[in-house]
């Protein structure tokens, strides 16, 4: 009988009421772009302060560090928390999908810095361009690497100094680093691979009702999705891959 695959989710952000009654919550939403039929995933609300005992990290083939509103380089006792288990996997090498804040958080591990994004915040669907030389044929990307991945954004941060051992995997226009790797078990996005144009745009109608944007920058993160998506599928297969120890054979 083979062994059931066990991953654990770090959610690093609360439900929203529109995420709650659409998805039964982010957990659903995680869960459906990166799991598979017969795996079993834990969820852990680390904002919350709910994390696994180390005992159980053992137990986990692949963990999942998802988006936050609060800042990877703030000292909150949930963070530093979340920074000491990221340790702990990171030293047993499991593998850690790291996504927004999750992206960031691991770069400050490992000793990269992060900080407030230089060329201002940013909510709409972008075009990310790959590192093709970076990226090894027949990884988990497969054999047909792309130029660029369109992904949503909803960050205020981002990674300004790279760990020394990380490998940038792609950039864009604002952003210098949009999706990096380390070694074979630490691969890192700055977008959102598991967002899709219903979450983008409750999202924006919530900072706009709140007054964190104006209504032009509202209006501009919508017309981004007018006519294309994500790349949805894409990033479905390479996240896959990579937390599931897959070789394409496209």
């Amino acid at each position: 009988m083979v062994e059931q695959k066990r991953y654990a989710l770090f959610l690093a952000t609360l439900d929203s009421e529109f995420v709650k009654k659409t998805y039964g919550g982010y957990h659903n939403v995680f869960v459906t772009t990166f799991g598979d039929e017969g795996e079993h995933w834990d969820s852990f609300r680390v904002v919350s302060g709910e994390f696994p005992d180390e005992k159980d990290l053992e137990k986990y083939d692949g963990f999942v560090i998802s988006g936050s509103s609060h800042d990877a380089f703030e000292n909150d006792d949930w963070i530093l928390k979340l920074c000491d288990i990221v340790k702990k996997i990171d030293e047993m090498k499991k593998k850690i999908l790291g996504i927004c804040f999750g992206h960031q958080i691991i770069a400050r591990v490992r000793g990269g810095t992060v900080g407030r994004a230089k060329k201002g915040p940013e909510l709409k669907l972008g075009d990310i361009t790959i590192v093709k030389d970076a990226i090894t044929p027949g990884s988990y990307f497969g054999n047909e690497i792309p130029d660029s991945i369109a992904i949503i954004k909803c960050h205020q941060d981002e990674v300004l100094v790279l760990p020394e051992t990380a490998k940038v995997l792609a950039y864009s226009k604002n952003y210098e680093v949009e999706m990096y790797s380390i070694e074979d078990h630490l691969f890192c996005i700055q977008g959102h691979p598991e967002y899709n144009k219903e979450i983008l745009f409750e999202i924006v109608d919530r900072v706009l009702a709140l007054g964190y944007v104006k209504q032009e920058f509202a209006d501009a993160a919508k017309a981004t999705m007018e006519n294309r998506g994500a790349d949805r599928k894409l990033w479905e297969t390479i996240c896959k891959n990579f937390l599931k120890g897959r070789v394409p054979t496209n």
